[in-house]
Order: structure tokens, then sequence, then C-alpha cells
């Protein structure tokens, strides 16, 4: 991930260092944005407008507009280029890589086949195949699921070769 510097300060005031939205990170980065925009008093653009104020919410979506395109990965911005206004990138942005409640539902039963199919290899230690389940337990929340302590437990036990077994049991 790659840090794109934001040079306006129109409207609010933004962080200088700006993560990279790519594929793999979308609900990140999401979580991010929105938090960076609503701090510095821009969010509302992102919101449609519906009332009086809509010019002045207007004026203030050209800055949020090319924050939010600053933090995009070359071939997502070619994407949502043509998107005339910071709701419009956020909600084609939010649509490719959130998506529909079926794309989510897929996107978790293939983590779980992972999940079910992740072996300790010969050549990792105890400390790097916990990492690998700490890090599939973070997926699944970024999916909007749980990955169970138990489950991840069983599968510790479940994968480790028996010199290790001793080790994994003593643990807290």
């Amino acid at each position: 991930m790659s840090l794109v510097p934001y040079a306006g300060r129109s409207g609010g005031s933004l962080p200088q260092p700006v993560p990279v939205l790519t594929g793999e990170n979308y609900i990140a980065r999401a979580i991010n944005v929105k938090a960076n925009l609503d701090a510095a008093g821009l969010w509302e653009a992102v919101v449609v407008p519906e009332d009086a104020a809509a010019a002045v919410i207007a004026k203030k979506d050209k800055p949020k507009r090319a924050y939010l395109l600053g933090t995009l990965a070359e071939d997502l911005l070619l994407q949502v280029a043509s998107k005339k206004t910071t709701a419009e990138v956020w909600v084609s942005l939010k649509a490719r890589f959130f998506g529909a409640d079926r794309v989510r539902a897929a996107r978790l039963g293939t983590l779980r086949g992972e999940f079910e199919l992740l072996r300790m290899a010969s050549s990792d230690t105890l400390d790097e195949f916990a990492g690998k389940l700490g890090d599939m337990a973070a997926r699944f929340v970024g999916l909007g699921s749980t990955l169970e302590d138990a489950a991840m437990v069983k599968k510790l036990l479940d994968c480790i070769p028996d010199r290790l077994y001793a080790a994994v049991v003593g643990m807290d």
C-alpha cells in the first residue's frame, strides 16, 4: 500500500498521507475515508443533498471528490473518473467492492472454504501459523462476520505437528 499526499486544504483539515484504495482493502479504506471526511466537515456532500443548502454542499464537493480520487489506485481511478460528484464516486466504489448481500455471502463462503483448507506448512513456525489464523479472522470481520475463537483454537490444534502440541496446549 502506498501513501498519496493530499495537496488541497479547502473546507477543512484533511490528513497529509492518504492510503491508496485497492480491491482488497475497500472496507478498511472506506471506514478511514469516511472518518477523515467527516472529521474535516466534508462528509455531507457524499450524501445526496435534498435541501436549499445544495449550492454550499456542491462547493464543498470539489475538494472532497479530489480527496477521494486521490485515495484510489490508478485502475480504480480510471473507472470512476467520469463520476461528477463525491456521492457518485462513493456509491460506485461501494457497489463495486462491497456489493449486494449475495456477493458478500459468496465471499464469506469462499473464505470459509479457505479456512477449512488452511494447514500449517512444515516450514511455518507456530507464530506464523497463528498469524495466518489472525489474518483470516480479520478478513471475516471485514465481510461483516466473525470467526469464533473456538473454531480458531480447533484449527490450531488440528493443524499443528505433534512436536508442537505441548507448546500449544501450554499457551494461555
